[in-house]
């Protein structure tokens, strides 16, 4: 090993990675706190920070710098100022602001099933006593609904163009989301295209956020729900769409081939299925947010997976789908799995 090579090496990547749990705790305090809209609106010392948050002075400072050296704030003088992607993203005034997400992201469930990653890899599934998936969990997927709502918004946008680049002036759109969670895709697709009616299916207690969010929206009279399970429901036929939004990830490849079969039965001929998932390339270690996504199905589930389009297109091709076609978005994590009947 040349001398260079040795001067270079050296544990920080090891030490900001086990370390990077209290990153993850201290944003979501500064979030929890409000920290970026206070800061936004003006209480930019720790003096007044600390009242307008009701907080101790010595804890708004130090979290408050904390943020700043994470490059969430930026100080001067003395005084904190808001990042470019806080005034964005966690300023509670600003429309795209995506704070809320902390709550289901770095929720309790999430954190202890990561924690013991290790048995789960023994097993190879999550060792949490819920991990199909397939059974109504109230607490946790209203929670994901209330809270992963902001996570949609640019991918739902995607979703709108796509369906009104094919859409007849003249005729209806009937689109199925299947566990709709907060419902935002649909909403969204809706709210572009007033002859949109989405048909919202998740557990009934998920689907009254749903129906608040498509009512906030003004597309209330484009949505309906279908409470019930995926597996069992009774779908009817004839939609335009489906939308396979962040689900397909929680099962193995037989219990998807099993839903996309129904999920088949459901489109009308020439209807399309459009699959919003983390897509790892088929080197299944790039790109990164995508490839990691298999860990979290470790984690949290008994047999799901980040799958590759190549899996993919096996598993829909195996439901008798056809045209299967992979969409690549700029500055998008996610892709978008487009099959048609």
């Amino acid at each position: 090993m040349s001398s260079t090579a040795t001067a270079q090496l050296g544990p920080e990547r090891i030490f900001t990675t086990l370390f990077a749990y209290q990153q993850t705790f201290a944003l979501k305090a500064a979030i929890e706190l409000d920290l970026f809209t206070a800061i936004g609106e003006g209480a930019n010392d720790p003096a007044l920070l600390a009242k307008r948050v009701q907080a101790s002075e010595r804890g708004v400072r130090i979290l408050a710098d904390y943020m700043t050296a994470q490059g969430f704030l930026r100080k001067e003088h003395g005084k904190y100022l808001l990042a470019q992607e806080s005034a964005v993203f966690l300023d509670r005034r600003s429309p795209a602001c995506m704070g809320s997400m902390a709550t289901f992201l770095a929720d309790k469930t999430n954190v202890e099933n990561f924690s013991m990653l290790a048995d789960s890899v023994r097993k190879g599934g999550t060792v949490s006593d819920i991990g199909d998936n397939s059974k109504p969990a109230d607490d946790r997927w209203v929670r994901f609904a209330q809270s992963m709502g902001p996570m949609a918004a640019a991918m739902a946008g995607v979703l709108s163009q796509m369906v009104n680049a094919h859409a007849a002036a003249d005729k209806s759109i009937r689109v199925l989301d299947v566990a709709a969670g907060h419902g935002m895709y649909g909403i969204t697709v809706a709210k572009n295209n007033r002859r949109v009616h989405v048909t919202a299916m998740d557990w009934p207690a998920v689907l009254e956020v749903a129906k608040k969010n498509a009512n906030a929206a003004g597309v209330a009279e484009q949505f309906s729900i279908l409470p019930g399970s995926a597996f069992e429901a009774e779908l009817g036929e004839g939609y335009d769409y489906v939308f396979l939004t962040n689900f397909l990830h929680h099962f193995d490849i037989p219990t998807n081939e099993m839903l996309l079969r129904r999920f088949y039965a459901a489109l009308k001929p020439g209807g399309k299925a459009l699959t919003v998932e983390f897509v790892p390339n088929e080197d299944r270690v790039s790109p990164p947010m995508a490839a990691c996504f298999s860990a979290v199905m470790l984690a949290n589930t008994d047999a799901g997976d980040a799958y590759t389009f190549a899996e993919y297109e096996k598993m829909f091709r195996a439901a008798e789908f056809k045209n299967c076609r992979l969409h690549q978005l700029p500055d998008l994590p996610q892709r978008i799995v487009e099959a048609e009947k």
